[in-house]
């Protein structure tokens, strides 16, 4: 099954452009709310189709860590406020995934971050974050942000993080902390962020989508 699931990765990364695709939100165990942002999704989706041709569908898909759905997806989406706990064999999974051809974008919706590290340290023991560089092509798809993520929400007032984790040179897991990108995908009235704020969180995640697919 999980052989079979990994040919989907590779056939479906290289279709940038062409065909319709699915954007899924990871679910995981530990009573975080993995299912923050509920308009968050739909709204990217629909400001890349716009803006970049994707083609993906207007609603989104959610898949479980330990599931072997998650290989049907080239794109997860993760995020969330509080613990995130991953077992051995869902461990196992996402790594697998991850180091198939998968991409993983964990977005801190604030209070996620030390249960998150401590996560993805059962799935990469031998890997540490690496903060990226506001050079680095992340930055610079459909749109430049020169000086790297946005600041969305203020959270605890630090800048914000773009951290990765590499695989061979290869982004598999782009974390993005202290800019909360997904409360700007949601729908205005939910956060009543200004709108250019939310057109900067679009913006940015419609870079990290074009990253993803093309890099």
């Amino acid at each position: 099954m999980k052989n079979i699931a990994l040919l989907f990765v590779f056939a479906l990364l290289p279709l940038w452009g062409f065909g319709q695709l699915q954007l899924a939100l990871l679910k995981y165990s530990g009573g975080g709310d993995w299912y923050s942002n509920p308009t968050a999704l739909p709204n990217l989706a629909a400001f890349c189709n716009q803006y970049i041709k994707t083609d993906f569908t207007g609603d989104y898909a959610t898949v479980e860590v330990g599931s072997a759905d998650i290989f049907n997806y080239p794109f997860l989406y993760m995020t969330g406020h509080g613990n995130v706990v991953f077992s051995d064999a869902q461990a196992e999974n996402l790594r697998t995934y991850l180091l198939a051809g998968g991409f993983l974008h964990v977005d801190d919706n604030y209070g996620m971050d030390p249960y998150l590290r401590l996560a993805m340290k059962k799935v990469f023991p031998d890997k540490d974050w690496v903060e990226l560089p506001f050079s680095h092509p992340i930055y610079d798809q459909a749109y430049r942000f020169a000086n790297g993520l946005p600041k969305i929400h203020k959270h605890d007032g630090l800048p914000p993080q773009g951290l990765a984790i590499l695989h061979e040179g290869r982004v598999i897991v782009y974390y993005t902390y202290e800019t909360d990108l997904g409360n700007g995908w949601e729908d205005q009235s939910v956060h009543n962020d200004p709108e250019e704020k939310r057109r900067e969180a679009l913006k940015m995640g419609a870079n990290i989508i074009q990253f993803a697919f093309t890099q």
